[in-house]
């Protein structure tokens, strides 16, 4: 078939299978010690990391990429210290192999117990995010998974770097360097016949829009986690304190407004819509956010714009995840009515209310099933290392296996041991 997977695809699986193989029991100080050792390959290759991530940055700035994307292809020296940090921070985290989750004795005797195991060969797809290249294998080493890989074609220079300095790193730890590769080329067959690598590849995971999602569900023929496309949301209640959620909403949507936990959409309580609006318009006029404004909320901005950009919210505005510097905005009468609207507009990524009820704190959080959602805080928390995690694979917005972050555990199953006393069944 036309659709198999080429004979290099089916030899790359094959290694990666055996690599996990031996991941599986290799013991955690071996697996820290390849962490650091790749933390420290990064500092000490940043030079050549930065070349090549300046090779994709021309290229993309030519075919003419948003800045969106632009900002999450970037690599400085910032970022690439940031992630070889990310990358102590999971060595130092527990190692979950092996953990036993209940254990019990059973009437007749025998000793049950329930331990993680990795899962096996991971392939991630993602685009242009060459950060991804090192969350996804220090996570999965640590984890005992083998990865392979697929960067988009805009990454194609930054990846190929980053994996020769990762396989460095595992040749040094004495650890089998199939346990990560990359598919090495921009060809988007590729992507199709790796998700029907199903003989060696037990788990994928897309990180990128909502396309690769959708050929991801209907192509594969290996379990998909999908996630990672935020539409989110913050509810100003009437009892809130309003210079503290301007704070919020400004870090929700300008630290970086080109990720998927950044804040799409505000909805403001009624009650205080009229003294709240000119204060949001300022702030966000100040931070150069344009602002998509549905009926009543429109006619209240446009006539007291405060230096921003106000337009009238076209049919479509609130479903989309911007990715850039706007902000969708609309009253709304209580919090069951914001429950409402997320429901019907939001992709149950990060959604929060801002309020000092508690009652209505209480039933924004029982109501709504997102990944995360959140009282009083940024959406932008919605993060693998704001949670603790060291890093993230993604963001889960599935209800099976994962939600939210996938950090460590996530990226584990677990098996069933019997110890008996040469016992038959009766």
């Amino acid at each position: 078939m036309s659709g198999d997977p080429p004979v290099a695809l089916e030899r790359m699986g094959e290694a990666a299978r055996a690599a996990s193989r031996r991941l599986a029991t290799v013991r955690s100080a071996a697996k820290n010690g390849a962490l650091s050792n790749i933390a420290d390959k990064l500092e000490a290759r940043m030079e050549a990391i930065l070349a090549a991530n300046e090779q994709d940055r021309v290229a993309a700035q030519a075919k003419g990429l948003s800045p969106a994307l632009l900002d999450r292809l970037l690599l400085n020296e910032v970022r690439v210290r940031a992630l070889a940090a990310d990358a102590r921070k999971v060595a130092a985290l527990p190692d979950p192999v092996g953990a036993e989750l209940e254990n019990r004795l059973l009437p007749n005797g025998m000793r049950l117990s329930r331990r993680r195991i990795p899962i096996g060969v991971i392939g991630v797809i993602y685009e242009a995010r060459p950060n991804v290249t090192i969350d996804v294998a220090t996570l999965s080493l640590k984890t005992g998974n083998a990865v392979i890989l697929r960067g988009g074609s805009e990454t194609l220079q930054s990846n190929r770097v980053l994996v020769e300095t990762i396989q460095q790193a595992l040749v040094e730890s004495e650890l089998p360097v199939e346990a990560v590769q990359a598919v090495d080329s921009p060809e988007r067959a590729l992507v199709t016949q790796l998700l029907r690598l199903d003989r060696y590849v037990d788990m994928i995971i897309p990180r990128g829009g909502a396309a690769l999602h959708a050929l991801c569900r209907e192509q594969a023929t290996i379990p998909v986690i999908t996630g990672g496309i935020g539409v989110c949301h913050l509810f100003v209640d009437a009892s809130a304190d309003l210079a503290r959620a301007l704070d919020i909403i400004e870090n929700a949507r300008v630290q970086r407004p080109s990720v998927c936990n950044s804040c799409d959409t505000v909805l403001v309580h009624r009650a205080v819509a009229a003294e709240f609006l000119p204060l949001l318009a300022r702030r966000m006029g100040a931070c150069k956010v344009e602002l998509r404004a549905a009926e009543e909320a429109y006619t209240l901005l446009a006539a007291d714009p405060q230096g921003a950009v106000v337009l009238a919210a076209g049919p479509d505005d609130f479903d989309q995840e911007w990715m850039a510097l706007i902000l969708g905005v609309k009253l709304v009468d209580d919090v069951e009515e914001a429950i409402a609207h997320i429901y019907r507009h939001g992709s149950e990524h990060s959604d929060g209310i801002l309020t000092h009820n508690l009652t209505n704190a209480h039933r924004f959080v029982d109501a709504l099933n997102s990944s995360a959602v959140f009282v009083n805080a940024s959406t932008r928390f919605n993060d693998g290392g704001q949670f603790g995690l060291g890093a993230e694979v993604a963001v889960s917005t599935q209800k099976l296996h994962a939600r939210g972050p996938m950090g460590l555990e996530e990226l584990t199953t677990y098996k069933w041991v019997c110890f008996g006393n040469w016992d038959i069944r009766p």
